[in-house]
């Protein structure tokens, strides 16, 4: 394996795994990267990189987060996002793998990208929920913050430095497990 195609594998699964936090920020981002020549997508995608696309997913993205600071609205669009981060995980892996047999690239977008989006989605989902019954959504603008953060954090690293993206990944998804883990009752204590 070429380290384009490893590079173009760790760009996808990084985008895919901040499509998991916020569904249009970083396909907003590969539009920009494709757009100023910073990336090269895939011949059958590279219209994401048009000037149409970049303002359709930029004004998509400012709506996205703007959404999310408002309680209770952003558990309705979790309940939409959830679904389409699958789709957006997988496209964007779809979107920039390189140098790989298309069952390959079709087979790790859906299971990496799509996975990886959706784990990272319902992880949130599941959070801002509790949140809200919680805090009546009064601790969900933080949430939104740093979900927007990361988002950012791990695109602009998918981009510019994609073995760091993922690392990061890896390390987002050890934390969600571990969570997971801690709320999940132990059914191995002795009586």
């Amino acid at each position: 394996m070429t380290t384009e195609t490893m590079l173009s594998l760790f760009l996808g699964v990084g985008l895919a795994a901040s499509v998991g936090f916020r569904v249009f920020l970083p396909l907003f981002a590969l539009s920009l990267a494709a757009y100023f020549g910073t990336w090269e997508l895939n011949e059958n995608w590279q219209w994401v990189g048009s000037l149409a696309a970049l303002l359709t997913l930029g004004v998509a993205t400012v709506i996205e987060v703007f959404a999310y600071f408002i309680p209770w609205v952003d558990n309705l669009l979790d309940s939409i996002a959830i679904p389409l981060a699958a789709i957006a995980g997988t496209a964007v892996m779809v979107s920039t793998v390189a140098g790989l047999d298309p069952v390959v690239t079709w087979s790790l977008a859906i299971i990496a990208g799509g996975g990886t989006a959706t784990a990272i989605k319902g992880a949130g989902a599941t959070g801002r929920l509790a949140s809200s019954t919680t805090t009546g959504g009064l601790a969900n603008p933080v949430l939104a913050t740093v979900e927007t953060g990361t988002a950012v954090v791990v695109t602009a690293a998918s981009i510019f430095a994609p073995i760091l993206a993922a690392v990061l990944v890896i390390i987002i998804l050890v934390l969600i497990f571990r969570i997971y883990r801690s709320f999940r009752p132990n059914n191995n204590k002795r009586a």
